[in-house]
């Protein structure tokens, strides 16, 4: 079989897939319609956001049988029309879980004790101690909203701080020995912690605005390692303005290329973004939380794994 590469990952995919004997071509620069003049040549592509895989690129791979993305969301391919093709849709969750556990927790306890704010005070010579007091995690109630690969991983780190952690998901039965699955209302009733592990879908689309905000008993922390789209930067700002939230690590952003790679050009920022940008109580990341050095390579490892037991014998 033929697969066509369309992002650069760690060398142990290219090496897994030709052991067991795939023929690897790859192509990183090409644009999406050069890409699609040759695309019916290839029995399968490996991409991670470089572009969208719509209905027109999907047309002309004739021969295309499987789509594999090194990575945990699918919502850059046209999900229902590829399984309409017969395509097979491969993702690798497994493979960055543990990394975005650690980073939503790292940013939850940057934001409680101030630890972003405290190193740039001290660095420019202020040493305000009362000002910086911290807040512990121990007895606080973590609610987590999606508790697929991401919002397990996220509980287990948990684990160890003697907090009560709930989950909400939209599958029935899914909770586990790390967090109690509630009802919506019943996380928005206890939770001092919010942390979103969701896909983009039409359901979460701009899911964190004020009337879901205004409906937490009780002003709350908000971590977003998932989608930025999810949050409606706007009411963030105001909730926070209002101390309705407290504070917000936020690893995606709501105007974030599709491809994950850049964010606005710094000259037409919206407001709204501006005014997080400024604000102590935020912490931000460039979408890393799943970008690690073993992720990488495990992400690679996964996605191998998957077409060679899928495929091998095709």
């Amino acid at each position: 079989m033929k697969i066509l590469h369309l992002d650069s990952n760690h060398p142990l995919l290219l090496k897994m897939l030709k052991k067991a004997g795939f023929s690897n071509e790859e192509n990183y620069r090409s644009s999406k319609s050069e890409v699609e003049e040759i695309i019916s040549n290839y029995d399968g592509i490996v991409i991670r956001s470089r572009f969208n895989i719509d209905k027109k690129f999907l047309d002309t791979a004739k021969n295309l049988k499987f789509i594999a993305r090194v990575g945990a969301g699918l919502e850059s391919i046209d999900i229902d029309y590829a399984d309409k093709l017969g395509i097979k849709l491969i993702a690798a969750p497994e493979g960055n879980r543990n990394a975005v556990g650690e980073h939503a927790l790292g940013m939850l306890l940057s934001l409680f004790n101030n630890l972003n704010k405290a190193d740039r005070e001290v660095k420019s010579g202020l040493w305000n101690r009362e000002a910086n007091r911290g807040i512990e995690l121990d007895g606080k109630t973590v609610g987590i909203i999606g508790y697929g690969n991401m919002g397990k991983a996220f509980a287990k780190k948990l684990q160890g701080f003697d907090c009560e952690v709930l989950c909400y998901d939209i599958k029935d039965n899914v909770g586990d020995e790390c967090a109690t699955q509630v009802s919506l209302k019943e996380l928005q009733q206890k939770a001092d912690v919010l942390s979103l592990h969701t896909p983009w879908t039409p359901l979460t689309d701009k899911m964190i605005n004020s009337e879901f905000i205004n409906s937490f008993s009780k002003p709350f922390w908000l971590i977003n390692t998932a989608r930025g789209r999810s949050v409606v930067t706007a009411d963030l700002v105001s909730a926070l303005k209002a101390a309705k939230i407290l504070g917000a690590g936020l690893d995606v952003l709501e105007f974030e290329k599709l491809s994950f790679e850049a964010l606005f050009d710094s000259d037409n920022l919206p407001n709204s973004l501006k005014e997080l940008f400024a604000m102590d109580n935020v912490i931000l990341s460039p979408h890393i939380a799943g970008w690690t050095v073993e992720s990488k390579e495990k992400l690679a490892e996964v996605i191998a794994e998957k077409i060679i037991q899928n495929f091998k014998n095709q």
